[in-house]
Parts: C-alpha cells; sequence; structure tokens
C-alpha cells in the first residue's frame, strides 16, 4: 500500500515553485514591515502595525509638548482607540479623532458608558465587544492584534463637562487599567497607564514576553523614575520606553535617574528615550 504524501512535506518545493514563476505568499508583503511606534508626549502613543492597522493609546495629541500642532489633521487611519483612565490628559482627543475617524472605544466597561453619556462618544463606536476588565483579552482585528487589559494603581474620575455650579465635577471613570498589545508579525507593547510599581506586574511576565514597555516615570500623580525601574525589573522587557514625564512641573521625572536606576539593578533591558513628535520601528 502506498502511504499518502503529507502536505506539509510538499511545502518546501511549493515555495522553490513559486519563488521562481516570481510569486509570493499572501502576507509576505507585509511579513517585512516593521511596527511603527510614534510617541506625541505624555502618554500619548500612536502605533501603526505590519498589517496597516493604525491604534492610538490615550490620545491627547494636543498636549503642549508635541511640537506638531497639525498631529490631528495628519491622522488618515485610526481602527481602535485605546484609553487607560478617565483623566483628561489620556481620554484628550478621543472623541474629536474617533467622529473624524470612526475609530472604535477599546477601554475599560465602566469608562465606556460615561464617555458615551458624558462626552459624547459615539455610541456606534463603543461596542461592548471592545470593551472589558482587568483579564480580559480583546481582538483588534482591523489592525491584526490582541490587547489583554492589565491592572493599574490610580484614579480615574471622569471630568463633567460645564458641570453647574454645586454639581459633581466628575464622574466614574471605571477602574484604571493598563494594556498588554500583541501585534501579528511585530512587538508585544505594554503600556503601564498611569500607576505606582505593584508586585502583581510580575504576572506580566508570566504570561508575555514583553518586547516594548512604555513605563511612566513623571512621579507626583505616578511611579517616578526608581520605583518604575523596579517595575521594568518585575517585568522583563526587551526595551523601555518612559513616558509621562515634563509635560508639567510636576511631573519631575527623567530618563536619565531612569536608566541609572535599571543598570543599577543590573538588568539587560535597554532604556530608549523618545522625543515628543519621534517614531521609531521595532
Amino acid at each position: 500500500m502506498i502511504r499518502p504524501i503529507a502536505l506539509a512535506s510538499l511545502r518546501p518545493f511549493v515555495l522553490a515553485g513559486m519563488v521562481l514563476l516570481g510569486m509570493t505568499l499572501p502576507g509576505a508583503a507585509t511579513a517585512a514591515k516593521k511596527t511603527q511606534l510614534t510617541w506625541y508626549g505624555q502618554a500619548a502613543f500612536k502605533i501603526e502595525t505590519p498589517g496597516g492597522g493604525v491604534i492610538l493609546i490615550d490620545p491627547w495629541l494636543t498636549n503642549p509638548k508635541n511640537p506638531d500642532k497639525e498631529a490631528i489633521s495628519k491622522l488618515i487611519r485610526v481602527d481602535y482607540i485605546l484609553i487607560t483612565h478617565a483623566h483628561r490628559d489620556h481620554v484628550g482627543n478621543a472623541v474629536e479623532i474617533a467622529r473624524q475617524m470612526g475609530s472604535k472605544l477599546v477601554t475599560s466597561a465602566g469608562l465606556r458608558r460615561n464617555l458615551i453619556a458624558v462626552h459624547g462618544f459615539p455610541k456606534s463606536q463603543a461596542p461592548s465587544l471592545t470593551s472589558g476588565n482587568v483579564g480580559g483579552l480583546i481582538y483588534l482585528p482591523e489592525s491584526n492584534a490582541r490587547v489583554t487589559i492589565v491592572n493599574a494603581l490610580h484614579g480615574s474620575g471622569l471630568a463633567v463637562m460645564d458641570a453647574p455650579a454645586g454639581a459633581p465635577a466628575i464622574v466614574t471613570g471605571g477602574n484604571p487599567i493598563g494594556f498588554v498589545l500583541e501585534i501579528d508579525g511585530g512587538p508585544t507593547i505594554y503600556h503601564t497607564g498611569d500607576t505606582d510599581v505593584f508586585t502583581d506586574m510580575k504576572l506580566i511576565d508570566e504570561f508575555f514576553d514583553v518586547d516594548v514597555m512604555l513605563a511612566a516615570i513623571g512621579d507626583h500623580y505616578t511611579m517616578g523614575p526608581a520605583r518604575a525601574a523596579l517595575a521594568v525589573q518585575f517585568v522583563h522587557p526587551k526595551v523601555a520606553v518612559p513616558m509621562h514625564f515634563g509635560t508639567f512641573p510636576l511631573l519631575s521625572g527623567r530618563p536619565a535617574p531612569f536608566l541609572a536606576e535599571i543598570k543599577r539593578r543590573g538588568m539587560k533591558t535597554k532604556m530608549l528615550e523618545m522625543q515628543p513628535g519621534e517614531t521609531r520601528k521595532f
């Protein structure tokens, strides 16, 4: 009896034949592309995936440190807007951008509801499918990525616009969170959100091999450089990018002492200091 030939065993010959004929596999063109990470200042980032998707995180693009004052008008595509918590420097320009780009909201279940009710985020672009809570996995098919919601230690009060005298100035914005973003054909990126270091960050290293950690270092409202370095030690990323510093005088943490603490702890993590408006590829 002649044994059937396994299809997998034919793959090298098929590939060779396709090369000879000048053919390419589906996705081969995107395989060579890299993920582009743009920092706008504070905690605002744009991530362009190898497949052409675009994700914004905490999109305060009009923050005073962003040198590009036309950054919003230059956006061509935004598939998803990820928001870590309700403070104004993280919600930022999310509603304006969503209305222009048709972007879907990705955030905590509680913040989703009040962004719609209080700030007018388009309800059709904020489905339950793209909101969740800590531990939840959300798929981002338009950007060929998926995101896991992780914990953060911070506040999350959502400002009420034009609140009358005597009425609450803020309403609940759900729990503060961070994001671990896994990109098909690209890096795994951990955005800490606004947080202090906490020992459960070790669980991120348990479940993910983080390539890039976007770490708040500003102090006063978040962890400062020394505590952020301990957070890096818990997560073990390949690269740590400091963020959420220098935007206001109170955010006194700086990259130099952050790097010094990383070195003092003997870690192999590379610190990458980005400038607002800068784009790097991973």
